[in-house]
């Protein structure tokens, strides 16, 4: 008998072994899928200094340029809920409630001057508490060196006593009224004045459009138990809520409402700790969230959310679980094994059989459910933090998520935590793909997906594959349709067995490894190593005429990109002198939507009005009479 389980254990184990060793087939649909990528994802949280006597180096923005950043989150975080715009100071929660100054103002101004074409993010305040001054922090030098322990989150900022002890608890609370004052709805979007109004800094709303709703409001009792002893309930939250949306939209028509921003899957059902009631009905807190935002919409007529916002930490600690969290969001066959909060989705209140996540999925059955299938709102992360067990296993988790959101349409991805490995990722996946998303199937998802895109002419493609296996090398087979490769050899960009220290330096000095694979009818056979991330660069046909040249004869820089609506497009030709220079815009088609010519000699910046053309991908081209040449897409969202 024992040798007959033996022969079947060997059999089981022969078997699976064949099973991985199979090659793994994707087919790439260039004509299916088609949506355009939001450059937004490629983002980051805390890159710019709020301080001007300690400013951001010169070293970073050329890091961030080079990686090629679209997107940063400057609010802080936790301290973004008591910020006072007016007097520039913040209180610190999780550090004594004592106030410190943050220049808001400067940051905004030195990412447009250092990089005009990042998107930034700030933040609204909805608490009704603002900082006031900083004559009344808890002398945290004096008590211990201002060194970090257990009783930083002590309320000890407006003359309190510490507890020695540690925890949470101090010995007496501070008064929270001598640091801070009451804070109004007025008041917090009296920013939008300040940074884009008549008479303000002349700061422009377009690099600026998207503003959180105050961050994680759902555990303000914790968070912020200084001034909220009690959580407040679902119904007058959303109150605040509603009360700051209404204003900053009459402020600023174009803004992105961007909310609600719940603390981690927890938070995602369960507002204070329970689900939410309401003539003898219970919702999970997302659920009740959109429900309420739909029938105020409705009521007043007046949008109230753009991206739904959520934060996400997810606890697993395996390799083999890490590289699999971005199943969560998204997919419904996915058995997750944080699954938690959505237990309490099911009728009877818990159900601990319920392990599928797929959390924005649920959020667009809401949004459709409660605002209709046309509700306008697409997603975000703007926290998230994962165990860094390695640099290949966060470089293959956080492609995953790239290629994931950009599947599905989702508008921001700010990662909280960043580690080695990112900034290759973001390197590889923001400089490389195009910007129109194409479908693309794998008989083996689990271990190997493709992530493919396409310019808009068609004549250019990127698959970019990423094998999850922990220790299996993967031949693959891509199989491409509607799309016409030429066969030859085509260049591979490949990121693999990256050690523990940083490697990116610039976009010419980094990790990634170049080689080329071979096209033919259409197919190729590339072999993946584990934990790998392979870009393949391919060439077609043009499909429009258009040819689109990322290496040109000009220097410049086109921006917004992509551009908003009721927004113009500039180019930065500051370091040209352009002879007749010709300026068009050509829509899919190829058809010509704007034309000029500036005669003569001409420098600096070009204007093109973009504000009434519809949304979808543009091509810009510059020519001159002395025969320089320079084509770039564009994108209006």
């Amino acid at each position: 008998m024992k040798n007959i389980y033996k022969l079947l254990f060997i059999l089981s184990f022969v078997a699976s072994q064949y099973t991985m060793a199979q090659t793994v087939i994707i087919q790439v649909d260039a004509s299916k899928g088609r949506i355009p990528i939001s450059p937004y994802i490629y983002g980051k949280n805390n890159d710019i200094s709020d301080n001007a006597s300690s400013p951001t180096s010169a070293a970073q923005w050329k890091l961030m340029r080079e990686a090629g950043l679209r997107f940063t989150r400057e609010n802080g975080g936790n301290n973004a809920t008591k910020y006072n715009w007016r007097l520039k100071l913040s209180s610190h929660p999780d550090w004594y409630n004592n106030v410190y100054t943050h220049n808001w103002d400067y940051g905004a101004k030195v990412m447009r001057d250092s990089m005009p074409s990042l998107q930034g993010m700030w933040a609204f305040q909805l608490i009704g508490k603002a900082a006031v001054n900083t004559t009344n922090n808890f002398n945290d030098y004096a008590y211990n060196g201002a060194t970090w322990w257990t009783g930083v989150t002590q309320n000890l900022a407006g003359g309190g006593v510490a507890n020695g002890a540690g925890g949470s608890a101090a010995t007496t609370e501070g008064n929270p009224n001598l640091y801070l004052e009451n804070w109004t709805a007025d008041s917090t979007v009296g920013i939008l004045d300040h940074w884009f109004g008549t008479g303000g800094l002349g700061y422009n709303k377009n690099y600026i459009q998207y503003w959180s709703m105050d961050n994680e409001p759902d555990i303000w009792n914790s968070t912020h138990d200084d001034v909220i002893k009690t959580q407040p309930s679902a119904e007058a939250f959303m109150q605040m809520y509603f009360a700051v949306a209404k204003k900053a939209r009459a402020k600023f028509p174009n803004i992105k409402l961007v909310g609600p921003v719940p603390a981690s899957e927890w938070q995602w059902y369960s507002w204070n700790n329970s689900k939410i009631t309401v003539s003898g009905k219970s919702y999970v807190w997302l659920e009740f969230f959109i429900k309420r935002i739909a029938e105020e919409q409705a009521a007043s007529g007046i949008k109230l959310l753009d991206v739904l916002d959520i934060h996400c930490y997810p606890g697993e600690s395996r390799d083999s679980d890490i590289v699999q969290v971005h199943r969560m969001f998204f997919d419904t066959t996915y058995n997750y094994p944080g699954a938690n909060g959505v237990k309490t989705t099911s009728p009877s209140g818990w159900d601990n059989s319920i392990t599928k996540e797929y959390i924005f999925t649920r959020c667009n059955n809401w949004l459709t459910k409660y605002i209709g299938p046309n509700h306008g709102v697409t997603f975000s992360v703007s926290e998230l933090g994962f165990k860094n067990n390695s640099a290949n296993v966060t470089a293959n988790t956080y492609a995953s998520m790239l290629g994931t959101f950009a599947d599905n349409g989702v508008a921001l991805f700010t990662p909280w935590y960043w580690y080695n490995g990112q900034w290759e990722t973001l390197h590889l996946f923001s400089r490389y793909s195009k910007s129109i998303r194409v479908q693309s199937v794998s008989n083996t998802d689990h271990y190997v997906s493709a992530y493919s895109s396409v310019n808009n002419p068609g004549d250019s493609m990127t698959v970019i594959l990423v094998n999850r296996s922990l220790t299996v090398t993967r031949s693959t087979t891509v199989n491409l349709a509607n799309f016409a490769a030429l066969n030859g050899s085509y260049n591979t960009l490949q990121l693999s067995q990256l050690p523990s220290a940083e490697t990116f330096v610039s976009h010419t000095n980094n990790a990634l490894k170049k080689s080329t694979v071979t096209v033919n009818s259409n197919s190729f056979t590339i072999s993946l190593p584990p934990l790998s991330i392979t870009a393949v660069i391919l060439k077609g046909q043009t499909a429009i005429g258009i040819k689109e040249t990322a290496d040109n004869n000009f220097n410049s820089i086109l921006y917004p990109n992509p551009v908003l609506s009721g927004q113009n497009v500039f180019i930065n030709l500051s370091e040209e002198k352009v002879t007749d220079l010709k300026v068009e815009l050509f829509n899919t088609l190829g058809e010509l939507v704007y034309s000029t010519i500036y005669a003569g000699t001409s420098t600096g910046k070009v204007e093109i009005p973009c504000g009434n053309i519809p949304q979808g991908i543009y091509f810009v081209k510059l020519s001159s009479s002395n025969k320089k040449q320079w084509t770039s897409r564009l994108i209006k969202i």
